[in-house]
């Protein structure tokens, strides 16, 4: 059955029409929901509206015209629209359905009482609107038009478990925008990876090159460690996603509200059960929980960053940024200083210094006050606003990036990092003990350095003597050197010792690309998590808006 939605006709609360139904300004999924429905009215016009929209694009193109326009900031554009005043509406519906269904709101006080909630929410909408961020403002505009009966939509309730309840609806939109930049991340590395399976490039411990590895290793442990960040955020969305609505302060009160509905209709899947828990305790551990894990990402964020821009201390790196991602010295002509680089590393320390914050405001208070209950948010510590930059600089930097493959090899080949193999070589091809291999390989980097030889240079003949040498320190039956020239040469060459590895998580290609593999499935079923997540979510919305739209029929 077609529905007709009047917008801007408002009515003094006690000549409210029962049949008059009123448009929403919901978010753009509850919007796009209604509009599938027909129901919608052109917010600028005011005129009813009762064609029906044929795609999703064009509801969500159609519900756009109708959302007013919240505070910035936020995480993505439905973040911003779930401000504060919108959660205060979303709330108040879902109070108003329950309410009903418990009987605590006399039938014949349902409808009026729902279209002075419509109200509220509707002239937020409006040019010059109000959206106020507190409770009490807003129940004044619902009862200035609906009368005092509508303040029975606050029975059972308090700031105390609104606000919670709220920060946790705020916060699941934050996680769930905050995972799909780190997917873009992760998928980012892991094309570069499969681009980069035989790039050979040094790999450094303790600030000093140690041994030869792919690039495209390399890249998938970040992504590994990025998808281990996902996981904390699905483990972590179960403490998230449960209400306190219907806790009232923190002990309940003596109305019979029906808390499992409440949070139902606000879309969370379970309940904060222990009232002084939900409204007090959790706010505080679990918004530095979420906090932390951004913070984790953050520090590895700019690890990376940190990674790739040592690069630019060389004079030929092997990786440098596209033209366009670098900017030019006021003074000094030859410099192309990598700024996205910069600043991506500068927003993962403010992300670090975020969650240290959400910390801070957490430690050394007692339960109940103030200073930790959004303390994550975008009115405080931003910590997923940035978060979420964070993530996508990194993903531009990373697809900014060009590899040139010859020249890391190069740097290679310039240093020692194959040394280990010769005894590893030695232990596993002639059962050579390994600490008297150690003692020849580092005998014969001694040597080179000393005379400036690079692996490819150093002389046979030499090896040979060093070996005899060592044969002799360690009592050896045999002091033969047992590798002929072209075996140490072999040896001594970073890609074939890439290449020869062997096991689980090693760089040698088949397994490069077997790792690969596995990190794709992994990133799609956590990218499915995260949508189901938000339809799950949009069903929710689209279940309060159909059973508030009841209550505006009466």
């Amino acid at each position: 059955m077609e529905r007709h939605v009047v917008a801007g006709s408002i009515k003094p609360w006690r000549q409210i029409e029962r049949n008059t139904v009123m448009m929403l300004p919901l978010s753009r999924l509850a919007a796009a929901t209604l509009l599938g429905l027909g129901c919608y009215a052109n917010a600028q016009t005011r005129e009813p509206v009762e064609t029906l929209c044929r795609s999703a694009e064009t509801c969500l193109a159609e519900s756009g015209k109708l959302l007013g326009r919240p505070a910035g900031g936020g995480t993505s554009e439905l973040a911003r629209t779930q401000d504060m005043f919108y959660w205060f509406g979303r709330i108040n519906m879902a109070s108003t359905v329950a309410n009903v269904e418990r009987g605590i709101i006399a039938p014949e006080l349902a409808g009026p009482i729902a279209r002075g909630v419509a109200h509220s929410i509707n002239q937020g909408a409006m040019p010059g609107g109000k959206r106020p961020n507190d409770v009490l403002q807003t129940e004044k505009i619902i009862t200035d038009f609906a009368g005092p009966d509508a303040t029975l939509i606050h029975t059972g309730r308090s700031r105390q478990d609104m606000h919670p309840t709220l920060t946790m609806g705020q916060l699941r939109v934050e996680l769930l925008d905050f995972t799909d930049r780190l997917a873009e991340l992760r998928a980012q590395l892991l094309e570069m990876a499969g681009q980069n399976v035989e790039t050979f490039v040094p790999a450094y411990t303790n600030g000093v090159q140690a041994m030869p590895t792919s690039y495209g290793q390399y890249l998938l442990a970040f992504a590994d460690s990025f998808a281990r960040d996902a996981e904390r955020i699905r483990q972590a969305w179960a403490r998230v996603d449960r209400s306190p609505l219907g806790s009232a302060v923190l002990a309940n009160s003596s109305w019979p509200l029906d808390r499992a509905r409440l949070a139902d209709l606000l879309g969370f899947e379970a309940l904060a059960i222990n009232g002084y828990d939900g409204t007090q305790i959790s706010p505080n551990d679990i918004g530095v929980e979420v906090a932390q894990i951004a913070g984790s990402t953050a520090l590895r964020v700019g690890s990376l960053m940190q990674d790739i821009h040592v690069q630019y201390h060389q004079t030929r790196p092997w990786l440098l940024l596209v033209p366009g991602k670098t900017y030019t010295s006021s003074a000094m002509p030859q410099k192309a200083n990598p700024g996205v680089i910069q600043d991506t590393r500068s927003l993962a320390s403010d992300v670090v210094a975020s969650a240290q914050n959400v910390v801070l405001r957490a430690h050394n208070v007692t339960p109940g006050m103030i200073d930790y209950k959004y303390s994550w948010t975008d009115a405080r510590a931003r910590t997923f606003v940035l978060g979420s930059q964070m993530l996508r600089d990194a993903s531009d930097v990373m697809a900014s990036l060009r590899v040139d493959s010859k020249r890391s090899l190069e740097e290679l080949e310039s240093d020692w990092t194959t040394s280990m193999e010769l005894a590893e070589t030695l232990q596993r091809e002639n059962r050579i003990p390994f600490r008297v291999g150690h003692h020849f390989a580092s005998e014969v980097v001694l040597y080179a350095r000393e005379h400036g030889l690079r692996p490819k240079d150093f002389p046979y003949a030499q090896a040979v003597r060093i070996y005899a040498e060592a044969g002799k320190m360690y009592q050896l039956a045999d002091s033969r050197l047992p590798l002929d020239e072209a075996t140490f040469r072999r040896t001594l060459s970073p890609e074939a010792m890439v290449r020869t590895r062997l096991g689980i998580g090693g760089p040698q290609p088949a397994e490069v690309r077997r790792m690969l593999s596995q990190a794709q499935k992994t990133l799609s079923a956590d990218r499915q998590w995260v949508s189901e997540r938000r339809q799950h979510l949009a069903t929710a919305e689209a279940r309060l808006n159909v059973a508030f739209g009841e209550l505006l029929k009466r």
